[in-house]
C-alpha cells in the first residue's frame, strides 16, 4: 500500500518548502494540497493558490508524485484549468495527478457570488468529461449544459500519455460512475459521522459500492487505484504511532492501494506532533512497504 500526505497551502513558501522536500525524503509516494479559495475553519487565515504552490513543489522535488486533493468546478472552468494542468504536468516532468471532485457548499460556492448550478452532479460529470477531452485531444469543441468550448487547443499535450491521471473523489453512486469511467484512481472520504466505528463501516460499504460501479461497466478493480483520505475519520490518523498503524492496517484489509494523511498542524484541524509523523515514517511505513513487496 502506497502512502501520501497533504500539505495545506497555508504557509509562506520559506516555511512550506521544507515540508514538500521532506515529504519526498520521508519516502511518501505522493504529496497533495487542497484546491480551495479558503477552507472551513481556516478561511480567515493565510491561504495560497494550489496551482502555483504545486509548481513550486515540482521545482524542489524530483521523484514524488504531486496533486490536488481535490480540484472542483466551484470556481474553475475546464478550458483555462486544462492549460494550468498541462503546465503542472510539464513542470513536474510527468509527476502530476489531478485529484478532482464535485465541490461542496461553503466559501468556495459563495465568494464569487455566482448562481449555484442546476445540478452539482451534472456539472461535475461535464467538468470531468471536458477535462478528459481537453487533455487528451489536440482540439476540442463541445456544447453541453454547463460548458461551451470552441476549438480549444491543447498543444503540446501532456507528458503523461494519453493524458495525466485523474483521481476522482466519489462517495455516492452518481459520482462513483464518473470515477469508474474516467478515473485512474478513486478517492473516498467515507461518511460524515462523529463515530469512528460507524465511519469505518461506511468506508467498507462504499468500497463495495465502488466495486459494483466498476463491474457495471466491465472494468476490473485491478485497473484502478483505491485511495482513502484517512483524516476524514473522526480521529486524526497521526494521533499516535499506534493509531496510524491501526488505520493503515484497516485500509489495506479493505483493499485500498493508497492511504492519504495530513501533515500535522500546531492546533485546530489536523492538530498533531511532527514527532509522531517522523516515528511513523521511520517505524511503520517500512513495515507496510516490506509486506507489500513480499
Amino acid at each position: 500500500m502506497r502512502t501520501g500526505i497533504v500539505i495545506l497551502p497555508e504557509h509562506r513558501w520559506w516555511m512550506a518548502e521544507h515540508k514538500w522536500k521532506a515529504a519526498e525524503e520521508y519516502g511518501f509516494h505522493h504529496a497533495w494540497t487542497y484546491d480551495h479559495m479558503g477552507w472551513r475553519s481556516l478561511v480567515d487565515g493565510p491561504w495560497f493558490g494550489a496551482v502555483p504552490t504545486l509548481a513550486a513543489a515540482a521545482a524542489v522535488t524530483e521523484r514524488i508524485r504531486l496533486g490536488t486533493l481535490v480540484a472542483s468546478p466551484n470556481f474553475r472552468h475546464p478550458v483555462p484549468f486544462s492549460r494550468e494542468l498541462l503546465a503542472l504536468d510539464d513542470l513536474s516532468d510527468g509527476r502530476f495527478t489531478l485529484g478532482v471532485g464535485a465541490g461542496g457548499v461553503g466559501y468556495d460556492t459563495e465568494v464569487m457570488g455566482t448562481t449555484p448550478p442546476r445540478s452539482r452532479q451534472g456539472r461535475f460529470e461535464e467538468f470531468v468529461a471536458t477535462l478528459d477531452m481537453l487533455l487528451a485531444q489536440e482540439r476540442t469543441t463541445f456544447s453541453g449544459e454547463y460548458y461551451e468550448i470552441r476549438d480549444a487547443r491543447s498543444a503540446p499535450g501532456c507528458v503523461q500519455r494519453p493524458r495525466l491521471p485523474f483521481v476522482v473523489a466519489a462517495n455516492g453512486p452518481k459520482a462513483m460512475a464518473v470515477a469508474a469511467k474516467y478515473g485512474t484512481g478513486w478517492v473516498t472520504t467515507g461518511p460524515e459521522t462523529d463515530d469512528e466505528t460507524t465511519w469505518w463501516r461506511g468506508v467498507a460499504r462504499m468500497t463495495e459500492q465502488f466495486g459494483e460501479a466498476l463491474a457495471r461497466i466491465g472494468r476490473a478493480k485491478e485497473s484502478i487505484d483505491f485511495h482513502l483520505n484517512a483524516d476524514s475519520s473522526p480521529v486524526y490518523s497521526l494521533t499516535s504511532v499506534e493509531h496510524f498503524r491501526d488505520v493503515a492496517g484497516r485500509a489495506r484489509a479493505l483493499g485500498f492501494t493508497d492511504l492519504v494523511v495530513h501533515w500535522p498542524r500546531a492546533d485546530g484541524v489536523y492538530a498533531g506532533s511532527e514527532a509522531v509523523l517522523e516515528r511513523v515514517v521511520a517505524d511503520v511505513l517500512p513495515e507496510f512497504a516490506r509486506s507489500t513487496s513480499g
